[in-house]
């Protein structure tokens, strides 16, 4: 008897009883938000997010104190623009090489380079405010002002993600929002002073960079979200090399138009020798290169908000390289404020973690049983 096939809108059915859903915008949605691969995908090994995302936080704990590092030495804009304008001459050849094989032999994807606007323009801003901020405030009180991000990140996913609403319906997640807002504010509070106006290095603060890293963690925030609505469906490292020659494009303008000689004073050896402006450059692709990378590679794994949730622990990595590096230290009242934000990001990640295990047992039950509906169906076909 010949096998029955028969195609229909949603689904494809054949003899061989394999059924797949067409991969429309809301289906990607889907699949990303809950952290499960669609049907007939490969299963993903959630190691691959967590060393992805391990490796993130080392790498951007890294970045502040390259930052304060040289912000005696450079301005922030030509800091900016050598960092990323290098970070996007080195992932131009990803870009490059897609577009000399052609989409038909599976070059670069339709839609990437308008895909990639958004995400590269709040990135932009995020870039300026961040490296900004540890102009005016230590690395460490930056940091944590900048852990402001997984509030932000809250807030946009249940705004814009209906999957994500359930977070923000729990009493925990409102205790963990409030103890990060304390534990912020706390640390903030009993930072070191710096007098307004003047570069405070890794031993002193005042309210601008405190605002400028705050407004950084919205910026991430946006960024976050943005990659996860825009560039779903892109591979990481082509979405990170779009994005990284807009961005690039938008800091070494700035650098140009605002920075001191143009942003070649970094090229004067009696600021900068050869081996700092290395170091320089070497910060650039452990910061930006590699690490956006893994960051888009464990949003995909892991989740926004589980992501976003490990990079919280960023604060304390910093308070250790500050003091190892300038011999600052945390004070104690910040280090319990520290903590208390800390906890709070980890009742966050407590309740997203329950519901997206809820989420994937619900999604499974769902696959389970419409295969075993269309195996009905297909025998019925079949016999008639």
């Amino acid at each position: 008897m010949a096998r029955a096939c028969r195609y229909t809108p949603a689904r494809v059915r054949c003899g061989c009883g394999v059924a797949g859903p067409r991969r429309g915008d809301g289906d990607r949605e889907s699949s990303m938000s809950e952290g499960v691969p669609p049907a007939g995908a490969k299963p993903v090994s959630a190691a691959t997010g967590i060393v992805t995302v391990v490796m993130t936080l080392l790498g951007w704990s890294s970045v502040p104190l390259f930052i304060a590092h040289f912000a005696e030495k450079i301005d922030v804009w030509t800091s900016n623009g050598w960092r990323y304008g290098f970070s996007a001459f080195l992932w131009a050849p990803v870009l490059v090489w897609g577009w000399s094989r052609g989409k038909r032999d599976g070059g670069l994807p339709a839609g990437l380079w308008r895909a990639a606007l958004v995400p590269a323009l709040v990135n932009s801003l995020g870039q300026v405010a961040f490296a900004w901020s540890y102009y005016n405030v230590d690395p460490t009180t930056a940091t944590f002002g900048l852990r402001m991000q997984i509030v932000f990140v809250t807030a946009g996913a249940y705004l814009l993600f209906p999957s994500e609403r359930a977070i923000l319906r729990t009493k925990t997640s409102w205790v963990g929002i409030a103890m990060v807002l304390m534990g912020i504010m706390g640390t903030i509070l009993f930072a070191p002073r710096a007098p307004m106006g003047a570069v405070a290095g890794p031993g002193g603060m005042h309210a601008l960079g405190v605002l400028l890293a705050i407004f950084s963690g919205l910026c991430f925030a946006a960024y976050a979200l943005a990659v996860r609505h825009f560039m779903h469906g892109y591979h990481p490292v082509t979405a990170f090399a779009a994005i990284s020659q807009y961005t690039a494009l938008a800091l070494v303008t700035l650098m140009v138009v605002a920075g001191r000689d143009s942003g070649l004073r970094a090229l004067d050896t009696s600021v900068l020798s050869h081996g700092q402006v290395g170091v320089l450059l070497v910060s650039a692709v452990i910061g930006i290169a590699l690490g956006h990378v893994f960051y888009y590679i464990s949003i995909a794994r892991l989740g926004v908000a589980v992501s976003s949730g490990v990079v919280q622990l960023q604060p304390f990595l910093v308070a250790v390289g500050t003091y190892l590096v300038f011999g600052k230290p945390l004070t104690g009242a910040q280090i319990a404020a520290g903590t208390v934000a800390v906890v709070g990001a980890v009742l966050l990640l407590s309740v997203q973690h329950r519901l997206s295990r809820a989420a994937r047992r619900e999604l499974a039950t769902h696959r389970a049983k419409t295969m075993e509906e269309e195996g009905v169906e297909l025998v019925e076909e079949v016999g008639g």
